[in-house]
């Protein structure tokens, strides 16, 4: 009889921790979120898919050498805003990406909102895209992804990481 109870005890036990969201073994999975289409001017969306009510908009570019090193040539200077920032947020990041005729990446870069601080007004800035052909650069687009939240992976943290991280940023090659 003590076996029984003991039997029924541990079962008590384990639906409990079940029912209260605890498990012996945790399944951790990690997925990343899909590419958005990338564009001038693009609604930034969450790793969900879901508009965060920014908008992030390449305002212009132009090939040029860079004021700090301009022995090295051209490189591609370009500006963004962002609209729908509230306050001090300190998000998205976004990719913006120099591509060719063919949408085929030359360079990317990361561009965060908190860089965007006025040049242009308000939640607005320039950044410089370091692409080896410069001249074959056709556009500057967004990459409507915001980044700003990695999480935690499961090899990092088998029990609170995983989720749904950002896509990688494109590589020069990729094509959008």
């Amino acid at each position: 009889m003590p076996l029984a109870r003991i039997l029924a005890g541990t079962s008590s036990v384990l639906t409990t921790l079940t029912l209260s969201g605890c498990s012996l073994v945790w399944s951790c999975t990690d997925t990343t979120a899909e590419r958005g289409d990338a564009g001038v001017r693009v609604q930034v969306v969450d790793t969900d898919g879901r508009p965060s009510g920014v908008t992030a908009e390449v305002l212009g570019w132009r090939r040029e050498p860079h004021p700090q090193v301009p022995a090295e040539g051209d490189q591609v200077h370009f500006d963004i805003r962002f609209q729908g920032v509230d306050g001090e947020w300190n998000g998205p990041v976004v990719d913006v990406c120099a591509v060719d005729e063919e949408r085929v990446v030359l360079g990317c870069q990361e561009v965060y909102v908190q860089e965007a601080f006025g040049h242009l007004g308000r939640h607005t800035g320039d950044g410089w895209l370091d692409v080896e052909d410069p001249e074959r650069t056709a556009e500057v687009l967004v990459i409507p992804n915001d980044r700003s939240y990695q999480g935690r992976t499961c090899d990092e943290d088998v029990k609170d990481g995983g989720g749904i991280h950002p896509p990688d940023s494109p590589l020069p090659g990729d094509r959008l």
